[in-house]
């Protein structure tokens, strides 16, 4: 099935997932590029979108999706199916697991937290969590910015992709269970002294957002921001294993080259929970990340700093919970990526929130699929200005958020 549709629409804003980055040395810097008012970019290149997500079902991805908000128009685009079983349609419309983009929503809450004065960022984690990290120097900033030093658990729990899924699949963790199993593995730097993906960090933010509230983390989620925004399709279900409603089945690409994917979709996700286990849709985390950076979520100066970046590669930075990407059009825009079994997604708006983007491919474990997905962002925010996938210089492989490290070539 093949759709490019542009329809009128009203602006809530932007989306999606999480990459396991290359370590940077950098320390923090200023939020980066002058930022252009979503009013002075070109138009939305659809023809574009609508070719990279032919790319992205011609490289394994049964469905791909994106959705763009820019305030007078919403333009929707979509490609291939949400269930190879029945082979409907996938629709702009459809709920899917959205992976990392957890982490912003994690993120807000413990900044709305230090702006009510009931967590201060450059406190010792084991403040708030007595004994729970082997190292009082880690405080709740490195974990948010993912300078704690804390050892991925996921890069051993995954390493063979399909088995360790299944292994997985139903399990539900205490948040406890997954700290230890991190901690069982050497540090990967001191603290504060270098950028390194972790899930780990997400699991302590979870830990956290329980530990100073006293309720739970789907509670906050729920009273702190869906409720708020009216993010109607976004659920934190954990450790159900269901989607509710209508929404994208997910496959994991086989670890075998030529065999079937696993349909992925239900699970607990129990081994993220609030470094990943968030369902949503296009619409939601579009209005999400247009709210964030409108301001609307946290005080100015909470903003400011989840916008203290600190360089990854050649075109991104990291903040606390938020991602800095720079594309060829000399624009930057915000948000998070997003990999779960079965699902990618990216959820980008720009630095006034009046443009956002939200892309799903409903595959995972296929690195063509990943590095073509992120390619929705440039039509979505340079227009048909934006420089050829194959001119552009310096764009890194993408990279997963959770292992293996290096994603398998299919």
């Amino acid at each position: 099935m093949v759709s490019a549709k542009v329809s009128n629409g009203t602006v809530l804003a932007a989306v999606a997932l999480s990459l396991l980055a290359v370590p940077a040395q950098a320390a923090p810097t200023a939020a980066g590029a002058e930022p252009r008012p979503a009013a002075a970019l070109p138009a939305p290149d659809t023809a574009g979108m609508a070719a990279v997500l032919d790319s992205v079902v011609a490289k394994g991805a049964p469905g791909a999706l994106a959705r763009i908000d820019d305030g007078t128009k919403v333009y929707r685009t979509t490609r291939g199916v949400a269930d190879r079983t029945t082979g409907r349609a996938i629709t702009t419309g459809d709920r899917f697991r959205v992976g990392s983009v957890t982490k912003t929503f994690s993120a807000v809450v413990l900044l709305q937290l230090a702006d009510e004065g009931r967590l201060a960022l450059d406190a010792p984690v084991n403040r708030y969590l007595p004994g729970l990290l082997p190292d009082d120097r880690i405080t709740v900033r490195h974990v948010l910015g993912h300078r704690s030093g804390l050892y991925d658990y996921t890069d051993d729990m995954f390493a063979d992709s399909v088995p360790g899924f299944e292994t997985v699949r139903n399990k539900v963790f205490t948040y406890r269970q997954l700290v230890d199993l991190s901690l069982k593995k050497p540090r990967t730097n001191a603290p504060g002294a270098a950028y390194s993906y972790s899930n780990t960090n997400f699991v302590v933010a979870g830990m956290l957002i329980e530990k100073i509230t006293g309720r739970s983390v789907r509670a906050e989620y729920e009273d702190r921001l869906f409720k708020p925004l009216g993010l109607r399709d976004t659920f934190y279900v954990h450790p159900s294993t269901k989607i509710p409603g209508q929404h994208a089945h997910g496959y994991l690409t086989a670890d075998q080259a030529g065999a079937r994917p696993v349909d992925a979709t239900d699970q607990t996700v129990s081994w993220a929970q609030s470094a990943g286990a968030i369902i949503s849709t296009a619409r939601d985390l579009d209005t999400f990340y247009s709210a964030l950076l409108r301001g609307r979520l946290t005080s100015a100066s909470g903003l400011a700093e989840m916008e203290r970046f600190t360089r990854v590669n050649a075109t991104t930075s990291y903040g606390l919970g938020l991602r800095r990407r720079e594309l060829s059009c000399g624009i930057s825009v915000y948000g998070h990526t997003g990999a779960v079994q079965g699902y990618y997604t990216y959820a980008f708006t720009t630095k006034d929130g009046r443009r956002s983007l939200t892309a799903l491919a409903n595959a995972s474990n296929n690195s063509a699929v990943l590095n073509t997905l992120a390619e929705t962002l440039e039509p979505a925010f340079c227009g048909k200005r934006a420089a050829p996938a194959a001119s552009r210089t310096g764009t890194p492989v993408e990279r997963e958020d959770i292992a293996p490290a290096a994603p398998r070539e299919q």
